[in-house]
Parts: C-alpha cells; structure tokens; sequence
C-alpha cells in the first residue's frame, strides 16, 4: 500500500441492513483516519477504511462524517480510540473522583468542559483525558453513544498476552510505545515522527529512559510498516527478536485482509476488545 494514498476495503457481500449486528470501530490520530466494520454475529470483518498523513486530521473526519456512507449506518456499537489532548494515567488504588479537579492541575489547557475517564481492568490505572473540541464537536454530532478510549488502549490490548516485551504501532509519521514486564504496564506513550532520524532518536530515548537492553528484549510491531522502510532497519540495528502483531481475535474471519500484511491493522482491530 501506498501510504500516502487512503484505502478502502470492503466485503462484496456486505448488506447495510445488516449494520444493527455490527460494531463500527474508529482510530484517529493526529495524523491518519481509519474505521472498520465487524458483524458481531458472524465475527466477519467487513469493511476497513485507512487514511494516512493527515495534514489536518479535523478536516479529514469533517469530510469523511459528510461524505461516507459508511459511517451513516445505525450500528450496534461505535468505539473510538483518538489521540487526547491532555491525558492523566491515575492507579486505581489511588483514583478518587472526588480528586478530578487536582488531575486536571496537570493538563497543559486548564481545565477543559468536558472529561473523559476510562478504567484499564487488565493494567489497572484510570485515564482521564480530554479531546480536540473540533474533534468532540464532530464525534458527539454523528455518535452519541460512542465508547471513547485515549490513543493508547488499542496497543495495551496487543500487548496484553505478552510477559515481557516492548510494542510499538506505527501511523506513517507517529508512533505509540508500551512496554510491559512481567504482564504489568511499565511505561506507554505516543510520539510524533517526520523522519527515520527522529524515529532513532525517540526509540533510543525510550530504551534509555527504561534502561532497556535491546538484544534481548522482544518487540512487537504492528501498523504502516514494511520491511523496506527506514523504520523497520532502525529497528534491525538494535533488536534481534521482532516479531509482527498479528489480530487478536483469532475467531473472526479477516477475508477481506488477505492481501494486506495482518499487522496494518492489528490496532485498529484491537479496537473492537477495547471496555
């Protein structure tokens, strides 16, 4: 695929009657778009949609609310993972409602109108975060009820099974790290990227900061990679077991992916086990 080009992909047998069965699945960075469709009843994927390289991520789902037909449909289920503006990770032991406003002390715009607070059960921490109000605006315009997650939920979902690993998922100019140790969340963050150049620069800060070695630690990738890519040989020149984040859900049927590399989409999937 192209990256600078979007892609749809879409099951021919695809019926909209049968969107009330299906969940609608969104990811939306500050620099890429993508949703899928996935009937719940017969666990098929059926549709995916991706955009990258966004120049202006708030005109991008202006046009596409507007303009696909796709996104109109009256689903089951819509859930959404988008980058936060501000975002405070709260252990549970130590989240108290009643504290909101000293939480919001540590957001850099003050104390936005709306807030939202999400419970990671599996990692055992509260985020509280806040969206882009043109991005809000829209959200809440088309899907009232939508569940919505910080950017990070999806790739804590890929790392879930793991003991020991660090994972990373690529947009085509951002990145997002987690690092788990011994099945327990050690450190998770997103970074922008215009270049190889910075990408060396932020992967060795990480491994720095987590005193990391990296010849013996296995990573797991997911996203716009390719083997090709000046990413993927960063990624060589430190790493010796790198291993591609394939779709969690085993049961689901992924036909439509069968020529695409499984790991583009492993995130945006993950949406779906997100909750």
């Amino acid at each position: 695929m192209n990256i600078k080009n979007s892609i749809l992909l879409l099951d021919p047998q695809f019926d909209p009657g049968t969107a009330p069965d299906c969940n609608l699945l969104l990811k939306i960075t500050n620099d890429s778009f993508s949703y899928a469709i996935i009937n719940q009843e017969n666990q098929r994927l059926k549709a995916i949609f991706d955009e990258q390289e966004c120049s202006d991520i708030s005109q991008t789902l202006v046009n596409k609310l507007k303009n696909d037909p796709y996104l109109k449909y009256p689903f089951k289920k819509v859930k959404i993972s988008m980058a936060a503006t501000n975002a405070v990770d709260v252990p549970n032991e130590l989240y108290q409602s009643a504290d909101l406003s000293a939480y919001l002390n540590f957001f850099n715009s003050g104390h936005p109108k709306n807030i939202y607070i999400q419970k990671n059960t599996r990692y055992d921490f509260t985020s509280v975060f806040n969206l882009q109000k043109t991005l809000e605006e829209q959200l809440d315009a088309n899907f009232k009820d939508a569940d919505i997650y910080e950017q990070t939920a999806p790739v804590l979902m890929l790392a879930a099974t793991l003991s020991e690993a660090l994972v990373l998922d690529f947009t085509a100019r951002s990145f997002t790290a987690v690092y788990v140790k011994e099945q327990q969340l050690v450190f998770k963050n997103s970074y922008e990227i215009e270049n190889a150049e910075e990408f060396n620069y932020y992967l060795l800060f990480i491994l720095k900061q987590l005193g990391l070695d990296a010849s013996s630690l296995q990573l797991h990738v997911s996203g716009i990679l390719e083997k090709e890519d000046q990413n993927y040989k960063t990624l060589e020149k430190y790493f010796m077991d790198i291993r591609f984040s394939v779709p969690q859900n085993q049961a689901m049927d992924y036909a439509i992916l069968d020529d695409m590399p499984p790991y583009y989409y492993s995130s945006l999937l993950a949406v779906d086990l997100c909750g």
